[in-house]
C-alpha cells in the first residue's frame, strides 16, 4: 500500500492518494460476504449458504464494493493521518478513482488541516476592570425570594382578581369562531403577572369576580412558535373559579429557624452575603477571563477552514440533542415547535462556533509560545476532584490515557487564561 500526500490549491488543505493492493480489497470483500451472506437467497442453496462466487454472479461483483470500502478504509485513513502527522480538522472528502475486483483500490481523501495561528499582542493587553459587590439590597432581594418560596396560599372570596393572585380558570380559544388545537383547558392555574400567557391575556383577568365569565380578545405575537396562530386575533371564553393570594411570612428569627439552620435573621443574612460574595467573585473572574480572551482573539490573525466550523456546529447540535432528550424531545420536535429548519439552526450556531474555535486555537498557541507544562501533582489533584464528583476510583481514571490527556490540556489552557489575565492592564 502507498500513500501520497500533497497540498492543494486551497489554504489549510491536503490531498492523500491511496493505492491499496488488490489482495487487501479482495480480503475486505470476503469479510463483507461472511457478514452479509445470510441475506442472499440463491436457488438451490439454503439461505446464506451460497458460495461468494455465485452471489457475485447473481447480483454482480459490485454488490460487495461499497461495504468492502467502508470495512477497509477508515482504519487505513486514520493510520495515514497519524503517520504523516496531519492535523485534520474536517471530515475527508473521498473520491474513488478505481474500485474493481482484481485491481488496486485507488482513491483520494481531501481534508482540511489545522490553520496557522499568527498571535498578536497577548501580554500587557488592556481590559475592563470587572467587579461585582454584594449590597444590602441584594441580600434583601434574596430574603424576599426565600419568603416567596415559603409563602402560603390563602383563598380570596371578598374581592375581584388583582395582580399577583393565583387564579383557577377554564378557557376556550377560537379564531374567527373556530376552536384551535391546544386552546382549551379546565381548572387551569394561572398566576396573574407571570406573563406565561399571550400578551394582554392576564391583564384582562384583573377585575374579574368569582364564577364570572368573560370574552378576552388577544392577538398572537408575530413570532409565535405555531405558524398557524402567529399574528392572528383570537377570542378566549374564560370562566373564573377560584382566587388565591400569596401570604408572605414575616422575616424574623422564627422565619430564619424555619427556612435554614440558623437561629437568627442576622446569621441568615451573613450566610446569604457569603454565598453572594462567592457568586460575585466567580462571575467577576469568568467575565474578566472572557474579556481577556476576546481582546487576544481580536489581536490574532487566523483563517478558520469551513469544514472545521461545520464539525464544531455538528458537535453543538449533538449537545443540544442530548439536552433535549432530558426534556423528552428530539431535534425534529424542537425545530417544529420553534418553526425553524436545521439549516436555520446551523446558521444561528455559526458565529458561536467560529468564536469557540478561535479562542481554543489562540489559547493552544499561547500554551505553545509560553511552553506551559503540567506536573503529575496537578493532574492528580484534578483526578481526585473527578473521582469524588463521579464516584470513581482515582487509579481507574488515571489508566484512561485519553482522559489524562484531556485533563492535561485543560490545565494548560487554564494556565494560558490566567497568564493573559495576570499580565493584563485593567482599566
Amino acid at each position: 500500500m502507498s500513500v501520497k500526500v500533497e497540498n492543494t490549491e486551497n489554504k489549510n488543505e491536503v490531498k492523500l492518494t491511496f493505492n491499496i493492493e488488490a489482495e487487501k480489497f479482495e480480503e475486505a470483500m470476503k469479510k463483507v460476504y461472511t457478514k452479509t451472506s445470510k441475506y442472499f437467497n440463491i436457488p438451490g442453496f439454503r439461505k446464506g449458504k451460497a458460495p461468494m462466487q455465485l452471489v457475485e454472479r447473481q447480483y454482480g461483483s459490485a454488490i460487495f464494493y461499497e461495504d468492502a470500502f467502508n470495512e477497509l478504509v477508515p482504519e487505513i485513513y486514520d493510520e495515514a493521518i497519524k503517520e504523516n502527522k496531519i492535523e485534520a480538522v474536517s471530515r475527508p472528502n473521498i473520491d474513488i478513482v478505481q474500485m474493481e475486483k482484481g485491481k488496486e483500490l485507488i482513491f483520494t481523501a481531501t481534508v482540511e488541516t489545522k490553520p496557522e495561528v499568527e498571535l498578536g499582542k497577548y501580554k500587557g493587553i488592556e481590559i475592563k476592570k470587572i467587579e461585582y459587590t454584594t449590597t444590602d439590597k441584594d441580600i434583601e432581594h434574596e430574603l424576599g425570594h426565600m419568603a416567596e418560596r415559603n409563602a402560603r396560599l390563602v383563598t380570596v372570596e371578598d374581592r375581584p382578581v388583582e395582580k399577583g393572585d393565583i387564579t383557577t380558570i377554564d378557557f376556550e380559544g377560537s379564531i374567527d369562531g373556530v376552536q384551535f388545537e391546544g386552546g382549551k383547558a379546565e381548572n387551569h392555574e394561572l398566576e396573574i403577572g407571570s406573563n406565561t400567557f399571550i400578551p394582554g391575556f392576564e391583564d384582562q383577568i384583573i377585575g374579574m369576580k368569582l364564577e364570572e365569565e368573560k370574552d378576552i380578545k388577544v392577538k398572537f405575537p408575530e413570532d409565535y412558535f405555531s405558524k398557524d396562530l402567529a399574528g392572528k386575533d383570537a377570542v378566549f371564553k374564560v370562566k373564573l373559579h377560584e382566587i388565591k393570594k400569596k401570604e408572605l411570612p414575616k422575616i424574623d428569627d422564627e422565619f430564619a429557624k424555619d427556612v435554614s439552620e440558623f437561629d437568627t435573621v442576622s446569621e441568615l443574612k451573613n450566610s446569604i452575603k457569603e454565598k453572594l460574595d462567592t457568586e460575585n467573585a466567580e462571575k467577576s473572574k469568568y467575565e474578566t477571563e472572557e474579556e481577556a480572551i476576546k481582546v487576544v482573539c481580536d489581536n490574532t490573525k487566523l483563517d478558520i477552514p469551513n469544514g472545521m466550523i461545520e464539525l464544531e456546529i455538528d458537535n453543538m447540535i449533538k449537545d443540544m440533542e442530548t439536552r433535549l432528550s432530558y426534556q423528552g424531545l428530539n431535534l425534529n420536535q424542537y425545530l417544529q415547535i420553534m418553526g425553524k429548519t436545521e439549516a436555520d439552526m446551523r446558521e444561528n450556531f455559526k458565529e458561536q462556533a467560529e468564536k469557540s474555535i478561535k479562542s481554543r486555537l489562540v489559547l493552544e498557541a499561547i500554551v505553545k509560545a509560553e511552553n506551559f507544562e503540567v506536573t503529575p501533582e496537578e493532574v492528580s489533584e484534578k483526578v481526585k476532584e473527578m473521582a469524588k464528583q463521579y464516584g470513581r476510583k482515582e487509579e481507574e481514571l488515571l489508566e484512561n490515557k485519553e482522559l489524562k490527556e484531556y485533563i492535561e490540556n485543560n490545565i494548560k489552557t487554564q494556565k494560558a487564561i490566567e497568564f493573559i489575565v495576570k499580565n493584563a492592564k485593567k482599566k
